[in-house]
């Protein structure tokens, strides 16, 4: 399932060292872990596969089993 994007233009002051793809991930993580999005939708945010996604947010302190039971169930209904 594609969702609709929008762009979002932010300026990070450069002492920032995180890359653009990083801290796209940081807020798909953020999104996916407030339950803001699903992980497939968090995801393709952040330019990953939903495997890949659910192996890295755990860098981020983000669980993928601390999600609700609700939140599953749209994990699988959307898979």
């Amino acid at each position: 399932m594609t969702i609709n994007l929008r762009t979002l233009q932010l300026n990070f002051p450069n002492t920032i060292e995180q890359s653009d793809d990083e801290l796209r991930l940081l807020i798909a993580a953020k999104l996916y872990e407030n339950g803001t999005l699903t992980s497939g939708q968090s995801a393709e945010l952040a330019g990953l596969s939903k495997r890949e996604f659910i192996q890295v947010i755990g860098n981020y302190n983000v669980s993928v089993f601390s999600t609700l039971v609700e939140d599953l169930e749209a994990d699988i209904a959307n898979a």
